[in-house]
């Protein structure tokens, strides 16, 4: 047995063993091809043919070499931590042992083809099928491709295009930067919150934790502000949902070199928008091509509640029986694993009749036992509580271990009534990512496998009264060229999936007469217009504890409205109180507040990250007073929020952003990039760092006052106070204090 893919699982940052690298050669560049061979393979020659202009063919036997890749380079299949980054490099190993043999150097006019042979232990001999290469190279000349972009930024002799004979798959360009100007913005970004001197891409990937330290990310955009301390600002978008990449000075710090995938036709074409005016006008005008967010009710701003372990009815009502017992509000659960994972479509332990053409059902033909014995009357129970309840979605259907019962009739359904995503084989895809490997992914790019893939949960919503979806995942496709309904490659596709999953559960809410609260991780342009996002797997980090506002304020300067984290982390050891509660406290003032934690199969210790297990196991009796303190407080901010987050419908202001929407010819702010403003009338400093006993604030331009002392400070300078742990650095304008006084007194 051989196996050679020469894209590879097509991970969009690591190789796999069995491709080719790269994919795509330039001409000049050698080629790295790797194969899998079974255990008994003890020889593996590439048979490397070359086809000259002269018409000349010549065919060289290149013996490869067995290749155990260095456990880094296999950890760099996610970059994060953890078992399911493990399990990420397992997958890529299965199927035999790793060769590779690197090719002579790419020549020009020259077409190239390959095969393997291998040898077993017994003398018997097998050959792949054989391989074509198409080399590139940058040139000059377009050649019936465009670039359409209305700027005097532009450097002239900065274009470039690669072709190949069949046609131009990237430009390359550059824009001039100026001095005193930053670069913010590319979708939700942990790492910084001005790129100038770095570098980064555009692709959506599940990057399962340490997102700062990798510059990846689940929802990027090829949108960005240019932000000058001397005069209006300026802004862009690249129309395209293919992967781009930015060299924001870094090579040069003079130039923001921008890179974009092309449709690989001779006439190929991308159209860049320049936005002018300031920041807020530049996001207006965005939003207006893209799609704005839409109004949410107002208690998506209450604090919501989760944990991966709430399994069972009865660990829900007991989670929420605390919250009442110890005078912590919350306003909505997110109930995570209580499907059997397979379609994630009916309560585990529920007894019913499979519909073998993969209807949906209807609430009546469902009778419930075990895990869950009365799922409406517990939502009915935490509906007079005050509660709503979320539950949990991924966009695939599972195929590991071989499915049984309706998730099988749901598969072959997908399957038979073309509601598959397509391998360019007309294969239907299966997922090559760690998480639900193998698993079939609905084609939510059309209306008729929207309609199919929401109808199955209808009943959840009209029979049981859900109150939204938490729509995990949505990262799942890779490959250039999958094939989706509405015509797209995967190239182009992919990045817009997120898009599709979240509008298509926000359409099903509608349809019932349910606001579309939505709760994801991953998306695209487009999202803005989806419900609400948060900042995707983190670990209880100080370091994640700042990454993570950093991604707030990125995704917000790129529309975002209604954003939250996991406050303190939600994977690995619990966080300490003091992290705990610096976190609750600047999650007190962001968008959406909430609390989760990671399955950890039930084994102690528990990994819950409520209140009273934090102090429990800490021992510390801080803890369940100053969170209940916070979780007070932002009961008292609903109002403000929601009334901050209707003018930012309209306006485009967001509603946590960066301190240079307002202040943007102030360059004092940068130095401060965790600060930001919650709504026209807070700024807010989040203590990020551990054993503080003062913060500093950079307060700008006006009068300030310290919401927890009622001082007035004034602007355009730092300002130090003392930081006990039951407050955060937070000041009102003064022309606001005495209204937002009477609201967080009550």
């Amino acid at each position: 047995m051989i196996r050679h893919r020469p894209y590879g699982s097509e991970h969009p940052y690591a190789a796999t063993p069995d491709q080719r690298t790269p994919t795509i050669p330039e001409i000049g560049q050698q080629v790295t091809l790797g194969v899998l061979a079974a255990a008994n393979v003890t020889a593996v020659t590439c048979l490397w043919t070359e086809q000259h202009p002269d018409g000349t063919t010549t065919t060289t036997e290149l013996p490869l070499s067995p290749h155990l890749p260095e456990a880094t380079a296999l950890a760099e299949h996610t970059g994060g931590d953890g078992h399911l980054a493990t399990a990420q490099a397992q997958s890529d190993q299965q199927g035999g042992h790793p060769w590779q043999v690197n090719s002579p150097p790419i020549g020009d006019h020259v077409r190239y083809s390959y095969r393997f042979r291998s040898v077993n232990e017994h003398g018997a001999t097998r050959q792949s099928r054989s391989h074509t290469i198409e080399p590139v190279q940058w040139s000059p000349q377009a050649l019936g491709s465009t670039l359409s972009i209305d700027t005097d930024r532009l450097i002239d002799d900065s274009i470039s295009w690669r072709r190949s004979v069949n046609g131009v798959d990237r430009v390359r360009f550059a824009l001039r930067l100026e001095p005193g100007e930053r670069v913010v913005g590319f979708g939700e970004r942990f790492d910084r919150l001005d790129q100038r001197g770095h570098a980064l891409d555009a692709v959506v990937f599940e990057q399962y934790k340490s997102q700062g330290a990798h510059g990846r990310t689940y929802l990027p955009m090829p949108f960005a502000h240019i932000i000058s301390d001397h005069g209006p600002g300026w802004g862009f978008h690249v129309r395209t949902s293919r992967r781009s990449w930015y060299d924001v000075g870094a090579s040069d710090p003079d130039r923001l070199i921008i890179e974009v995938e092309l449709a690989g036709t001779q006439a190929a074409q991308l159209n860049v928008a320049i936005y002018r005016g300031s920041p807020a006008e530049v996001l207006n005008t965005f939003l207006t091509e893209v799609g704005r967010p839409e109004e949410l009710p107002a208690w998506v701003f209450r604090l919501w509640a989760s944990g991966n372990e709430w399994n069972t009815q009865d660990l829900v009502m007991a989670r929420m029986d605390s919250h009442r017992q110890h005078d912590i509000p919350v306003g909505a659960v997110v109930i995570e694993a209580w499907s059997d994972e397979e379609g994630i479509t009916i309560f585990r332990d529920a007894t019913y009749a499979v519909n073998g053409d993969g209807k949906a059902h209807i609430g009546s033909d469902f009778t419930y036992h075990g895990a869950w014995p009365d799922p409406a009357a517990m939502i009915a129970e935490l509906h007079t509580r005050g509660i709503k309840v979320i539950l949990w979605q991924i966009p695939l259907q599972k195929m590991r271990p071989h499915p049984k019962g309706q998730a099988r009739a749901d598969a072959d359904a997908m399957i038979n009534n073309h509601h598959a995503v397509l391998e360019a084989d007309g294969r239907p895809y299966r997922n090559r990512g760690w998480w639900f490997p193998q698993a079939l992914m609905p084609d939510l790019s059309v209306q008729p496998t929207r309609d199919w893939w929401t109808e199955k949960r209808r009943y959840l919503l009209t029979d049981l009264d859900v109150d939204g979806f938490k729509t995990d995942g949505g990262e799942h496709a890779w490959g250039h060229d999958l094939q989706y309904a509405d015509g797209r490659r995967g190239d182009e596709g992919n990045n817009l999936f997120p898009v599709h999953y979240a509008r298509a559960f926000g359409d099903l809410l509608r349809s019932a007469g349910k606001a579309p609260v939505t709760f994801s991780r991953a998306g695209f342009t487009g999202t803005q217009a989806h419900g609400i996002v948060w900042a995707g797997d983190e670990n209880s980090t100080w370091e994640a504890f700042r990454s993570s506002i950093t991604a707030g304020l990125t995704a917000s300067a790129c529309g975002i409205l209604y954003w939250g984290w996991d406050l303190a982390g939600f994977s690995g050891p619990l966080p300490d109180p003091e992290l705990y509660l610096r976190a609750a406290a600047a999650a007190t003032f962001m968008p959406i507040m909430q609390y989760h934690s990671e399955f950890n199969h039930h084994r102690p210790p528990l990994r819950d990250r409520t209140p009273w297990h934090i102090q429990n196991t800490s021992g510390d009796e801080r803890v369940l007073p100053v969170f209940r303190q916070f979780a007070h407080l932002r009961d008292a901010l609903v109002p403000y929020l929601a009334e901050q987050a209707r003018q930012s419908t309209n306006t485009a202001r967001p509603l946590m952003r960066a301190l240079f929407f307002d202040h943007p010819d102030d360059p004092t702010i940068w130095q401060h990039p965790h600060q930001y403003l919650l709504g026209d009338d807070l700024i807010v400093n989040p203590v990020t760092a551990p054993d503080q006993a003062e913060w500093t604030t950079y307060l700008p331009a006006g009068q300030w006052v310290d919401i927890w002392t009622g001082e007035t400070i004034p602007g355009l300078a730092p300002h130090t106070r003392k930081v006990p742990i039951t407050e955060i650095p937070v000041y009102c304008r003064a022309d606001a204090w005495s209204q937002m006084a009477r609201l967080i007194s009550t």
